[in-house]
């Protein structure tokens, strides 16, 4: 299965009417927050696949009834857990706390009881397929990986904790520009991949 991930920027190479021809083989699509909806919309549209996604520190708090703080035709999947296309997805949205009136940002401590929120859902398919989890998408990165030291970009301990715990195939993330080469960019932790998506990355995984 081939995955178009995208996050925090939108792209020219994506953007365009020819967005089929360029990515029309693409199975499903992650959004890992700070794009503009409009832009998710297109994505869906144009490439008329799937597209889940999670909020990140610049967009809206979402609102069930509010079509403003959603994407159209997209399924928002911050703290929930699906199955699709034979994979196990799960979402957590938002960056660390750093301005006090701001939505989707979060205490280290209020991200571990964000995570608590899907364990009962990962332990259900861990029981009912044999593993818990295939892919996280996540806004911000773990801590102590492609984070950065600044206030703003501080990665959420609670995620290296999930992913020594629950260890999902890949963990895919945004919000931190990456440097150097792509490579710099994929870090393997154990059984997990993570990936800083900044602004889009191509990916390939099979269903086990």
């Amino acid at each position: 299965m081939k995955i178009l991930a995208v996050s925090d920027q939108v792209d020219d190479r994506i953007y365009t009417p020819q967005a089929r021809d360029y990515f029309g083989d693409v199975d499903l699509v992650l959004g890992c927050g700070d794009l503009p909806y409009e832009y998710l919309e297109f994505l869906v549209s144009a490439l008329n696949r799937p597209l889940l996604y999670v909020p990140g520190n610049h967009d809206p708090l979402y609102e069930q009834r509010s079509p403003d703080s959603r994407a159209e035709g997209c399924e928002f999947l911050d703290q929930r857990v699906t199955r699709l296309k034979g994979l196990t997805i799960a979402g957590m949205g938002g960056s660390i706390r750093y301005h006090p009136t701001r939505v989707n940002q979060y205490t280290q401590t209020q991200m571990y009881l964000r995570m608590l929120k899907i364990v009962p859902a990962l332990l259900w398919h861990r029981l009912r397929f044999g593993r818990a989890l295939d892919i996280l998408i996540a806004h911000s990165p773990p801590r102590g990986i492609h984070d950065e030291d600044d206030r703003a970009h501080i990665g959420f301990s609670a995620f290296t904790d999930f992913i020594r715990t629950f260890k999902p195939r890949y963990f895919l993330h945004g919000h931190t520009i990456p440097l150097g080469n792509l490579a710099s960019s994929v870090t393997q932790v154990g059984a997990t991949t993570v990936v800083n998506i900044f602004p889009y990355r191509l990916i390939e995984i099979e269903p086990l």
